[in-house]
Order: structure tokens, then sequence, then C-alpha cells
């Protein structure tokens, strides 16, 4: 997907909500969980279903579907392949956090654009430019590079200052922009560090940011927004259990709708007080 695309598709539906597709057994009605992957993927095919109109982009988090072995795979994959056939404007984000070199890296990207015909791969950039740059090489496909997360130990890290006071994210958003550039390359922003949306709009001002983080963990869309968004909006915001998981019940997908409504008429209010 074009980053042209993904801009006239925000600014056509007045929403830049990304639904995480994590789905917990635990948490999905106790006749869909009874049938294993089969229902796994009914599940999502009817959470997409519901959401499609409120949303931009669908980030389905592989541990979830990795922690069924191979038949959870075929899952992600036709989750995938759903979205593709069904809502083809929706990007689809793969949150794999991939972070190997060279040969392995490589093939991860294939696996990923090839293969599930993801648009977007979530990387850690541990391992440096070798572990990003085979995910730059596809046309049109994008690196998210993991920048300063949600959880609570990411100050374990990505909030270390060496001794000129430049804390690590920082330092991460700084090297790596020059791997690609603002129609290739994302960074993960939580939104419950949203004071820090300053600092990263200072180092990467035309950079879209995948926001994780509000809802479930607490994080202002209004704080984002006022930090962190630009004249073509430039935020993926996700939302995850706070969506798909907002019933347990027979009608999880009317009130997954309900959710993302919600989510995508704040959003509207809000692209059009910041979006400038």
């Amino acid at each position: 997907m074009k980053r042209t695309q993904l801009v006239e598709k925000i600014f056509e539906k007045g929403t830049f909500l990304c639904v995480g597709l994590d789905p917990d057994s635990a948490k999905m009605p106790p006749a869909l969980a009874e049938k294993g992957c089969e229902g796994l993927l009914e599940f999502n095919k009817n959470i997409i279903d519901a959401t499609a109109q409120y949303c931009v982009a669908y980030k389905p988090n592989l541990a979830f579907y990795e922690a069924f072995g191979s038949k959870g795979y075929e899952v992600f994959e036709e989750t995938c392949a759903y979205i593709r056939n069904n809502y083809p404007e929706h990007m689809i984000i793969a949150d794999a956090k991939r972070g190997d070199i060279g040969n392995t890296a490589r093939m991860y990207a294939k696996a990923l654009y090839e293969g599930a015909g993801v648009d977007a791969v979530t990387l850690a950039p541990y391992m440096g430019e070798d572990s990003v740059k085979p995910f730059l090489s596809y046309e049109d496909k994008w690196a998210i590079v993991l920048a300063l997360t949600s959880n609570a130990s990411a100050t374990d890290f990505e909030m270390v200052s060496d001794s000129k006071g430049v804390p690590l994210f920082e330092r991460v958003i700084r090297r790596s922009r020059h791997w690609g550039s603002p129609v290739n390359m994302m960074y993960v922003v939580g939104a419950t560090k949203a004071e820090y949306f300053d600092a990263v709009r200072a180092v990467a001002p035309r950079h879209f940011l995948l926001v994780p983080g509000v809802g479930a963990q607490g994080g202002s869309l209004e704080d984002v927004c006022r930090h962190g968004m630009i004249d073509e909006c430039g935020l993926l915001v996700n939302s995850s259990r706070g969506i798909i998981h907002a019933s347990q019940g027979d009608d999880y997908a009317e009130a997954a709708a309900e959710a993302a409504r919600v989510m995508a008429e704040q959003m509207t209010v809000l692209l059009a007080e910041y979006a400038k």
C-alpha cells in the first residue's frame, strides 16, 4: 500500500483506526472457543465484517496464531486472505516483531510479504540496519520499527539516556530514519508515552506512527493527536482487546462494531482539529 493511498483513505473515512486481531480463546464465546482453529477463523471474519467501515487497517499479532501450531498459522494466512479479498483497501500489518539479520531477515520478509500478503511488518531494530533493510526492498511495503513501546518495562532500555541525555528510543529513530523514508517506514510509539510524542516528532516529523496502548492500556487518544498528528494525519492508532473482546457473549461482533464506531467518531473530530 502506498502512503498516498493510506492518507487518502484516512481522510475519506474520517478514521485512522487499526483493529488488532489478537483473539484470546478465553475471552471468546465458549461455542467458538470449543471449535479451536475453526472457531478462531470464524471469530476473525465476523469481527472484520463488523468493523471494516470504521477502520483503515488490521493488525493480527502472530503470537495468537502460532500458539495453535501450524493450523494456527494457517488461520493467520486465511485471515489475511479474507481481508485482502473482501476489504482490499485496508492495510494489513503483521505484528511479528521480527529482528534477525541476513538471509534470515530476507526469509522472514518473503514469508510475510509474499506468503501471507501483508502490507507491513513490525520489527525490532536491536541488531541494527541489517535486520530492517530486507523488509524495505519490497515496493509499497512498510517496515514498522519499534521505537517507544507502551509496556511498563520499556523503561529498562528504551528510555535509558546516554552521556548527552539522549534516550535510546530517540537514538534508534535518528539512526534508522535514513534506512528508509516516510513512504516505507513507520515507528511504533505507545500511547501510554504521549508526553514523548513531541520528542519523536522532532526527529521523525513526517513518518507515520503506529500507536498501541489506547483503550485497555489507558492511553489518551486526544493526547496522542495533540502531540503526534501532522497534516497527513501520520497516525495509525491500534485498539485490540477494547474492540474485539468488547463482549464475550454471542453479541461479540455487534459489541466490536459499537466500540470501533465510538473510537472512529472521536477520530473524525480529532482529524478536523489537529490535522493542519
